[in-house]
C-alpha cells in the first residue's frame, strides 16, 4: 500500500475568512466616519482622496437614518482604497494629546486642593516650583478658599485659584 503525502495545514496560506473580511471592513467604515469628528482642514492635512472628502461633507448634511446608513457604507467602501495608518496615528495623537491635558489638569486640581487643605510650606513648595507665581495674591486666594470652605460656602475662591494655578501653568 502506498502512502499518500498529505499537505501540511499551513493556515497563514489561507486566505482571510469572511468574518475577518466583515471586521476589518466594519472597522474601516467606522475610521471613516470618525473623520467626521475632525476639522476639514485636517482631512486635507491627512491626503484623503477628493471623494472621500466630498463623501464626508455630503454625510454632514444627511439626517435620514436609512440615507446614513448607506453614506457610511459608501464612505467604508471608499477607505479600502485609503491607506488607515496616517489617519489611525492622527486620532492616536489626538487621543495622546488629550490625555495629557486631562493628566495637567488633575496636577493642578491636587496642588489646589493640598494648597487649601495643608499649610502655607504647600504654597512656598509650588512658589518654588513655579517661580512666576505671585506670592500674595497666590495667599489670598488661598486664604479666601480656606474661609469658604470653613464657612460651608460655595468653592467661588477655590475655582479663582485653579484658575490663576492654570494661568501660570501656561
Amino acid at each position: 500500500m502506498e502512502t499518500v503525502e498529505e499537505d501540511e495545514f499551513d493556515p497563514e496560506n489561507l486566505p482571510p475568512s469572511k468574518t475577518r473580511r466583515k471586521k476589518d471592513a466594519d472597522a474601516l467604515q467606522q475610521l471613516g466616519t470618525d473623520l467626521l469628528e475632525l476639522p476639514e482642514t485636517d482631512w486635507t492635512r491627512l491626503s484623503l482622496p477628493e471623494s472621500l472628502i466630498d463623501a464626508l461633507r455630503e454625510m454632514k448634511c444627511i439626517h435620514s437614518r436609512g440615507a446614513l446608513k448607506r453614506q457610511r457604507q459608501f464612505i467604508g467602501r471608499l477607505m479600502r482604497d485609503v491607506d488607515p495608518e496616517p489617519i489611525q496615528q492622527h486620532f492616536e495623537q489626538l487621543r495622546q494629546k488629550t490625555r495629557q491635558q486631562v493628566q495637567a489638569h488633575h496636577v493642578l486640581e491636587q496642588w489646589r486642593d493640598r494648597m487649601i487643605e495643608e499649610d502655607d510650606a504647600v504654597i512656598e513648595a509650588y512658589i518654588q516650583q513655579n517661580g512666576n507665581a505671585d506670592r500674595q495674591h497666590l495667599r489670598q486666594l488661598v486664604r479666601q478658599a480656606r474661609k469658604e470652605r470653613d464657612l460651608n460656602k460655595p468653592p467661588k475662591s477655590a475655582r479663582t485659584l485653579f484658575r490663576y494655578l492654570r494661568e501660570m501653568a501656561e
